[in-house]
């Protein structure tokens, strides 16, 4: 029900508009009265009132004093001036504030209750648009993570001015604003690191997701199939470093014992300005690279890979080793799951671990390539990829004693060689998943007219995680699952508008819409007219 709020400093006349008018049985909720505008604000504040009724001479706070709290405080509130004055100047003050209907005492009940309920006729009309728009935006949400995960590739391309930056975030909802900045990568995976659909991952994702719109000072953006890059805003580096504990505490109290599920977090540089971003950003790619070198479920800072302090008592020592520490599971698992950008930062760290000194033997660093050549090509196989498909640089054999005579032509050629198999690995993978995705659109044919269809549903249909799901069906369709599902059903509501008498809400109920109103709201937000006016083009036509 509609709330209202009386302020009036006539006893006689708050009392009559208080308990003559009949205010439950026309459809609304008296919440509270006050003499005065200093009394009154309080009051509000605690009730939340939808409309405000309010006299504008009073002592101690007068009408127009109120009705300017409230407008900046609570902007939805509709506010209803009653004067016995009919100066110009007050009239022109409240219009300034946004007041919506000035009225002039005496006023008969049945006028003001006309009055109150055309305000009401709006505020309602306000919240059914309000409704539609968030259920959209939420049907949307796909589309619009996209358009946040672009704006943050772009900030960390340094792809326009901090200005820029500002006014797009604004646009999306984001507030950029802050005195330091810092990046953390995270991602949660199962220990094989699979993207087979798993109930545990896809609630976790939805926790992390949740979590992440209240976390206070962190913005979140898509950052691949259950990664995010999320950006810490802070006052100082210290209490940066604080909010990363509680952060971590947050997602490890999220995950609980669940032994099924892992994270990590490659935490960058905090830096002070937008355009320093980048920075943060590589920082936190190569701390996040480390992922394959360090235990998981834990947030390694930028300073501990530089430092590598937080290695001394893992499996893999920093100290010079021979050929048998050589391992080559880590480097199968790289070329499993890793990814182009992480390239550098492995290979390096990977080196690293074997030892430089070892380097001063050409005979081990021809070993150690013809290794590492070894290991690519037999990662090929594996997926049904034939090594031959490597460049002949990758694969002349001839070509081996030339990069080993030294380590930076050594470190060259093993990441150019991985560079040509995680192309031809996701090449691979590309063609394995064209099928996962004409099933998709098949089941999008089949349940579009389910309500309740969703995205989680047709990845579980497919047996693919919903976040990677959503990655692979852009990248092999050019539009987002959601986006694709409702460009089917509006194009069989299209037919049924034009090849039958069915009323608009009986189209909606048939392509999946169970409110009409919002059938009619999506259909001209993305068709440019309702289905009414789409519909009569059949009647024009016919002339």
């Amino acid at each position: 029900m509609i709330k209202v709020f009386l302020v009036e400093d006539e006893v006689i006349m708050r009392n009559g508009i208080k308990r003559n008018i009949p205010w439950e049985r026309e459809g609304f909720t008296f919440v509270g009265d006050a003499s005065d505008g200093e009394l009154a604000w309080p009051l509000i504040k605690k009730t939340q009132p939808d409309i405000l009724i309010t006299d504008i001479r009073m002592p101690f706070m007068n009408g127009l004093e109120l009705s300017e709290l409230v407008r900046k405080e609570m902007p939805d509130t509709k506010i209803i001036i009653l004067s016995g004055y009919s100066e110009f100047d007050y009239a022109k003050q409240a219009i300034t504030l946004g007041v919506t209907d000035y009225l002039l005492k005496p006023i008969t009940s049945e006028k003001l209750m006309e009055v109150v309920k055309r305000v009401a006729a709006v505020i309602l009309e306000e919240r059914a648009q309000r409704d539609l728009v968030a259920q959209y935006r939420k049907e949307m949400r796909e589309h619009i993570s996209l358009e946040k995960k672009r704006l943050f590739d772009r900030i960390v391309l340094q792809d326009g001015s901090a200005r820029e930056f500002l006014e797009q975030g604004r646009a999306l909802g984001i507030d950029l604003t802050a005195a330091c900045y810092t990046v953390l990568l995270f991602k949660l995976m199962t220990p094989d690191e699979s993207q087979a659909y798993s109930k545990e991952l896809v609630s976790a994702v939805e926790q992390i997701n949740a979590g992440a719109e209240s976390w206070e000072n962190l913005l979140a953006f898509d950052w691949g199939p259950e990664g995010w890059a999320f950006l810490l805003k802070s006052e100082t580096a210290e209490q940066a470093e604080k909010d990363l504990g509680r952060l971590e505490e947050r997602v490890q109290a999220m995950l609980g014992e669940d032994a099924e599920l892992q994270y990590f977090g490659g935490v960058g540089d905090t830096v002070q300005r937008l355009s320093d971003i980048r920075g943060s950003y590589q920082s936190a790619s190569k701390a996040f690279a480390s992922r394959f070198f360090a235990e998981k479920s834990q947030f390694v800072r930028a300073c501990q890979v530089e430092s590598r302090d937080y290695r001394e008592e893992g499996d893999m020592s920093l100290i010079a080793v021979d050929s048998s520490k050589i391992n080559r599971e880590l480097v199968e698992n790289f070329l499993r799951v890793g990814v182009a950008e992480e390239i550098d930062d492995f290979v390096e760290e990977y080196f690293d671990g074997i030892g430089p000194e070892n380097y001063r033997s050409l005979m081990f660093c021809h070993y150690l390539i013809v290794d590492m050549n070894f290991c690519a090509c037999q990662f090929l196989e594996k997926l049904g990829v034939n090594p031959l498909e490597l460049s002949a640089e990758c694969r002349d054999v001839d070509r081996f004693s030339y990069y080993a005579t030294s380590e930076a032509g050594m470190t060259d050629y093993v990441k150019k060689l991985f560079r040509e198999t995680i192309r031809l690995r996701d090449g691979s993978v590309r063609n394995k998943y064209q099928s996962v995705i004409e099933k998709a659109k098949a089941c999008v044919l089949e349940h579009f007219q389910n309500n309740e269809f969703s995205m989680n549903q047709a990845a579980a249909m497919v047996n693919i995680s919903p976040s990677y799901f959503s990655t692979l069906f852009r990248q092999e369709t050019g539009t987002t699952f959601m986006e694709y599902l409702t460009d089917v059903r509006l194009g069989r509501a299209k037919e049924l508008l034009m090849c039958t008498d069915l009323r608009s809400s009986e189209i909606g109920y048939q392509v999946g819409y169970k409110d009409s109103h919002y059938f009619s709201y999506i259909f001209k937000k993305i068709c440019g007219c309702t289905p009414k006016e789409y519909r009569a083009r059949k009647s024009e036509g016919q002339k």
